[in-house]
């Protein structure tokens, strides 16, 4: 009797390890698979909601669309302050910062207010993406899992555990945000934590997985942008193509990183004053900026970039030359404000609409192909992750032909960008390292 009470004693206990190593985390990563889903979904039901009324009354963006900037504003800094931009600077601050900075930033609160502030922002058409939320969300949702591990697990584990959580909960959201696996896993390593480790891999990959076939159980199989048909024989352009657009996309990306780290050197006085003192009024003359430009486009440069981007590599839509800048003033002004938001769908807007120009230079190119160059331009020169660029935009086009172009347009112009600011992402993350933390950050 009392051999078989130490056997089961013992089963126990060998169960109550692996639910502590394993059982916790797998169900943490199902999690943020089906949040990363449905916030996608309430993303696009409140976009579809914003264009059906622009579309019977074109002119109400522009009393709309600075009042829920000006909206945002206000509830981020009230209730929900933390959770501005697109949350990678928070996630990246917390991975290298003082082990507190979780505390602040990867709290329950912050992912609420992340995920309901920007469905407001969506609602009033501001340039803003998904997949940064979705990986400030899937951080902070792994990282509040450290409450289910007994305090003597933790305390063995230490500052360790809360940092492994964290990261793979940021590279399952990008995962499930893009249905990019490989992206997920480059992303935390280029990007997140600028090294490899052999012990966090096994981690990063098993959270990716799980997130990966809740997307896919609820989503299918589905590629971000469809499939492009390049056939088998390259232009002779290609390269000169290549040059150009790296050269091109990284000045203009490098410049956008620019104006959001710099904003007291092109700013009027006035208005950085009012940014400062008053920050509401801040956002609705920046919502107005985005009406004005979005009413003028024809509505283009609204939302996330994703039809628009989709369409030109459809070869469906007829944008202007100008569609790049617009959409990148559209751009900075959803952000400087401080509403959450993602960076990465305007980002392969302009890059798309970048490569749409150019193909006035390189008519004899197929359009499809230009494109993909450019968005995979202008992310790598906003991110100045070069690596982490190419992988995205190989895995939403299934451009696995384009390899080597994508590789050299993504490493030219995360070059070129640097020249103009440093790696956006590790800059505003140094703002968070102090509890002094005034400025909203994209």
């Amino acid at each position: 009797m009392q051999l078989r009470y130490l056997m089961d004693q013992r089963t126990f206990q060998r169960a109550y390890r692996l639910w502590l190593h394993y059982g916790i985390f797998w169900l943490g990563a199902i999690a943020v698979g089906l949040i990363a889903v449905l916030y996608a979904e309430l993303i696009d039901v409140g976009y579809a909601a914003f264009l059906h009324v622009a579309k019977h009354y074109p002119w109400l963006p522009l009393l709309v669309t600075p009042a829920v900037s000006a909206a945002c504003v206000w509830i981020t800094l009230k209730f929900f302050k933390g959770s501005e931009g697109s949350g990678i600077p928070q996630v990246i601050a917390m991975l290298h910062g003082p082990a507190e900075l979780g505390e602040r930033l990867l709290t329950i609160r912050i992912l609420i207010g992340k995920i309901l502030v920007s469905f407001l922002a969506i609602l009033g058409g501001l340039t803003i993406g998904r997949e940064g939320p979705t990986i400030h969300v899937g951080s902070a949702l792994m990282y509040n899992l450290r409450r289910f591990y007994p305090k003597r697990f933790r305390a063995m584990r230490g500052v360790a555990l809360e940092r492994r959580l964290a990261l793979a909960g940021a590279a399952a959201g990008l995962s499930a945000a893009f249905n990019a696996p490989l992206a997920g896993v480059v992303f935390a390593i280029e990007e997140l934590t600028r090294s490899f480790e052999q012990r966090t891999s096994g981690v990063l990959i098993t959270a990716i997985i799980f997130a990966g076939i809740v997307s896919l159980g609820l989503q299918g199989n589905y590629t971000y942008f469809g499939t492009i048909n390049i056939g088998s024989r390259f232009p002779d352009l290609l390269v000169v193509a290549v040059a150009m657009i790296g050269v091109l996309a990284g000045c203009a990306g490098g410049i956008f990183c620019w104006l959001l780290l710099n904003t007291s050197r092109w700013m009027p006085a006035s208005v950085f004053a009012l940014r400062a003192k008053r920050p509401v009024y801040f956002g609705a003359l920046f919502g107005l900026v985005i009406a004005v430009v979005g009413v003028a486009s024809g509505g283009h440069t609204f939302g996330s970039g994703y039809a628009e981007a989709r369409s030109m590599l459809d070869q469906r839509g007829h944008f202007t030359v100008f569609y790049p800048a617009l959409k990148m003033v559209s751009m900075v002004g959803s952000y400087l404000p401080g509403s959450p938001g993602g960076l990465f769908a305007p980002s392969l807007a302009i890059g798309a609409g970048i490569g749409n120009t150019l193909h006035l230079v390189f008519s004899q190119m197929q359009l499809p192909m230009l494109i993909a160059l450019g968005m995979v331009g202008y992310l790598a020169a906003v991110t100045q992750s070069p690596i982490t660029a190419f992988v995205i935009v190989i895995e939403m086009i299934n451009g696995h032909a384009l390899v080597i172009a994508l590789m050299a347009t993504a490493l030219i112009s995360s070059r070129v960008s640097s020249f103009f600011a440093p790696p956006l992402y590790e800059a505003l993350s140094e703002r968070y390292h102090s509890n002094e933390h005034k400025q909203p950050a994209a």
